[in-house]
């Protein structure tokens, strides 16, 4: 049986709002850069930049 590797971090394409999995919240958090939030745009529709280059499935 295949086992599912979800994401761990994610980057918005448009605004550049970095995001990375928070395993003691079970939910996406704001990365800290340069001493504050890569928060981008807050009004942006975020494009994450999980394509198919991304493989969900452990080898």
């Amino acid at each position: 049986m295949a086992e599912v590797i979800p994401p761990t971090e994610r980057i918005c394409e448009r605004c550049g709002r970095h995001d990375r999995w928070d395993e003691d919240s079970d939910t996406w958090a704001i990365a800290t850069e340069d001493d504050g939030k890569a928060v981008g745009n807050p009004h942006c529709l975020h494009e994450w930049d999980i394509n198919g280059d991304y493989n969900p499935f452990e080898e």
